[in-house]
């Protein structure tokens, strides 16, 4: 009995955060990210202020929330590589695939508000780039992990700065990808909407992989 009435508790705060989630970004997407308060999510929402942030800790996060699987999903990706797969190749083919996604989606034009309320909004850009630091400091811990999942001790200053160089790059350059896309589809016109994203991604991302690959030989970091 009690499992149950604790299942059905988390139920209920499950279903009430995707309502408070869905009302915020309609609000958003109708008026704009910085013309809605709190206030305004929770009247909408019929619950208290208090109970949006019983879910949410800022508005940021109302905005953010449920479309941004990426800052956990690449280090999942590292840490969850198939075997033979080794931890580098497992993040360049995350990326490539998740930032060639993302990038056709964003080409949509039922993405266009998303869009312009980053574009528009200073705190959101901030909340971005905090988004990009964390899915960094993933990352690096479990390139770390992995490079030394076969060496006793604790890892090299070599490793440690290798791990943190290489998932800096990675999602620094998605992010120029992403921002450079965001500008020409906000900029371009229905017809023009359209243009190749992969063979782009696919190079910068090669690219970057064989830098770090130059680099961890040099350092004698075995990253396979």
């Amino acid at each position: 009995m009690g499992e149950d009435i604790g299942g059905r508790r988390e139920r209920r705060k499950a279903q009430t955060r995707a309502e408070v989630r869905a009302t915020a970004q309609r609000l958003f997407a109708e008026r704009g990210f910085d013309a809605v308060t709190i206030a305004d999510v929770a009247t909408a929402a019929d619950v208290a202020v208090q109970t949006v942030f019983n879910h949410f800790e800022t508005k940021e996060a109302l905005f953010f929330d449920d479309r941004t699987p990426w800052v956990a999903g690449i280090a999942a990706a590292v840490a969850g590589r198939p075997p033979g797969t080794g931890p580098l190749a497992a993040m360049r083919t995350f990326l490539e695939a998740d930032l060639t996604a993302q990038l056709e989606l964003e080409s949509g034009p039922e993405k266009r508000s998303y869009l312009e309320a980053l574009s528009r909004s200073a705190s959101l850009q901030a909340g971005e780039r905090t988004l990009v630091e964390q899915a960094g400091d993933l990352v690096a811990r479990e390139l770390t992990a992995a490079i030394t999942a076969d060496t006793p001790g604790a890892p090299t200053p070599e490793v440690e700065v290798l791990s943190r160089l290489a998932a800096d790059l990675f999602l620094v350059a998605g992010r120029v990808l992403v921002l450079d896309h965001r500008r020409y589809v906000l900029a371009a016109g229905p017809e023009e909407l359209r243009r190749p994203v992969h063979s782009t991604t696919t190079a910068a991302l090669g690219m970057l992989e064989d830098g770090v690959r130059t680099l961890a030989s040099r350092l004698g970091v075995p990253v396979d």
